[in-house]
């Protein structure tokens, strides 16, 4: 007889990153002050160092139920993603130091086990396990901002997710019922199990029009716990894409047109933090379409582009954070001349900025080409087109209209002292990887899915294109920049429809019914009422049938009874 729960000795051998957090995370309410802060930085650190320590193969794999569960499938499609977000995990805790919420840090560290949980997962039930605990672990870093706006975003964060984790879980059954199998690897089109699954991916990967979530939520969030959200969700949903469905054409214009989606509501944003988050959806549509045109070249640009944006998207992020700590604003239009007192905040986002922009010599650059390339060799110019003019709208916006109005521009009075020493540590870590990245991406190329890696970032063209592209945007901007003034207002995206047009439908639909119903039951109270006048009139007290007939009356009635009954007889 089989039995029912088998964890084998590998197990045990295999040090799993995404155990070290989650259960490190375990540890940290139970020390206080400088205690706390070494347990919160040598946590991400053993995890760094047990991925470093993976071997390629399958680690950790055991019965559950009849059914083989794999806690560590490590190749190198897997092992890319896990070693950036220990490296994020890593760079996030040392951020948060000076925070003193032990609930904020032990959300922190289980969601990002969760996220390292997901990408090393090697079947479906295992991912759907790491992937629902990413969104338990992660709504806390929205929830303890402590305010109102974000509680009610904490809550639609909630339950989009859990709508995502529904369609996953519908699909996950559907696909064991029709194959027997849980192995996550490329699921073959058609069928609803295959829409179910990636209608799941693609809600945590943020595409439009389902992307509304994600830009509600994330600047609602804690200053570091909005670092840590801009990392791992959409990433991960990124890697399953990669895992489960490359060379999915439907993806190749979803991705293109996140990319256009995001870049548009970003020039339109005024908060800092919704600015950043628009770009987190442009960025990851670079990503989605790579795998959606699914050559080797695309899918190695999608993993870098990965690699590169966590890094310098949260770097991007903890600038913002800095400021907000800081000013206690989040806004343009209340911001202006802070490189004076924050020189290197502004030293440091202004790398990330180049970084997502893609300038030569930065992460960006060496990653976003890539796909570009590929999307080139693939003569398909429509796309190749959308994603340029992608790459020029984020350089627009983050690159030159946030610093512009946030640090340089016009003096806003603000004299706030530099952000503490372990943001700036943070930041100056994510700030050499960017660069160095940009400078030496063969250390990034080397760790890509597929090699050997067969691209040069630094070709004459490559450098020269991405130059006019940027030195035009920069004109621009300047042409056009008292068209480009923030202006603080609301700008309407999908999330209208849930947030404002649904609430409205409900109680309109909710009005109306009770209108209905009242008139109904007025409908029927009348009809009663006529039906209990008409009974009382013939068997009232009063009535017809209840009176008193004389007894000559009732012997006429009786003999023509008996007559009509004789005639009916006879005939």
């Amino acid at each position: 007889m089989r039995e029912w729960f088998v964890i084998p000795w590998p197990f045990i051998e295999w040090l799993s990153p995404s155990l070290v957090l989650i259960l490190g995370a375990l540890l940290v309410p139970l020390f206080r002050g400088v205690a706390q802060k070494l347990i919160l930085v040598a946590v991400p650190a053993l995890a760094l160092l047990a991925v470093l320590d993976t071997a390629p193969g399958t680690h950790a794999s055991f019965e559950f139920l009849n059914m083989t569960m794999t806690l560590g499938r490590a190749d190198s499609l897997s092992l890319v993603f896990a070693q950036v977000f220990a490296i994020m995990a890593l760079i996030g805790a040392i951020y948060a130091l000076h925070v003193g919420d032990a609930i904020q840090h032990m959300a922190g560290l289980v969601y990002a086990g969760a996220a390292m949980g997901a990408v090393l997962a090697g079947d479906l039930v295992t991912l759907y396990v790491f992937w629902e605990l990413m969104l338990l672990a992660s709504v806390w870093l929205i929830w303890r901002h402590r305010r109102a706006a974000s509680l009610a975003a904490g809550f639609r964060y909630l339950m989009v997710h859990a709508v995502s984790g529904v369609l996953l879980l519908a699909g996950i059954v559907l696909y064991y019922t029709q194959t027997g199998s849980l192995g996550f690897d490329a699921i073959e089109a058609g069928g609803p199990a295959f829409w179910l699954i990636l209608l799941g991916f693609l809600v945590n990967a943020a595409v439009p029009p389902l992307h509304a979530w994600l830009t509600d939520a994330y600047p609602e969030a804690t200053v570091t716990g909005a670092v840590l959200l801009s990392a791992f969700t959409t990433k991960t949903a990124v890697y399953t894409l990669m895992r489960g469905f490359p060379d999915t054409d439907l993806l190749i214009w979803l991705g293109a047109l996140m990319t256009l989606w995001g870049v548009t509501y970003a020039v339109l944003a005024n908060n800092i933090r919704r600015l950043l988050a628009y770009h987190i959806v442009s960025q990851v549509g670079f990503m989605v379409a790579g795998v959606g045109l699914g050559t080797a070249m695309a899918l190695n640009g999608s993993a870098a582009h990965a690699f590169a944006h966590i890094l310098y998207k949260a770097l991007l992020f903890m600038s913002a954070g800095a400021i907000i700590h800081m000013t206690g604003r989040t806004k343009l239009t209340e911001l202006g001349g802070l490189y004076r007192a924050m020189p290197l905040t502004f030293l440091f986002y202004m790398i990330a900025a180049f970084s997502i922009s893609a300038f030569p010599l930065t992460s960006g650059f060496v990653s976003k080409t890539m796909i570009l390339e590929a999307y080139a060799d693939h003569q398909a110019a429509l796309v190749w087109l959308m994603l340029s003019l992608a790459s020029a709208g984020t350089f627009l916006s983050v690159g030159l209209k946030l610093p512009w109005f946030a640090f340089l521009g016009r003096d806003a009075g603000l004299r706030p002292r530099e952000a503490p020493a372990n943001m700036l540590v943070a930041m100056g870590i994510a700030a050499f990887f960017c660069l160095y990245i940009g400078v030496q991406p063969e250390w990034l190329y080397q760790q890509l899915p597929h090699q050997p890696v067969d691209y040069n970032a630094y070709t004459l063209g490559h450098v020269f294109w991405d130059l006019q592209l940027l030195s035009f945007v920069g004109l621009v901007f300047f042409v056009l920049l008292r068209f480009l003034t923030p202006k603080d207002r609301i700008t309407l995206d999908t999330d209208w429809l849930y947030r404002v047009a649904a609430p409205r439908a409900v109680g309109w639909i909710h009005r109306h019914a009770s209108v209905a119903w009242r008139n109904l039951l007025a409908a029927l109270l009348w009809s009663l009422r006529r039906i209990v006048s008409q009974a009382m009139r013939f068997h009232g007290p009063t009535g017809i049938l209840a009176r008193t007939w004389p007894t000559g009356s009732m012997v006429l009635w009786v003999a023509v009874l008996l007559t009509a009954s004789l005639l009916l007889y006879y005939i």
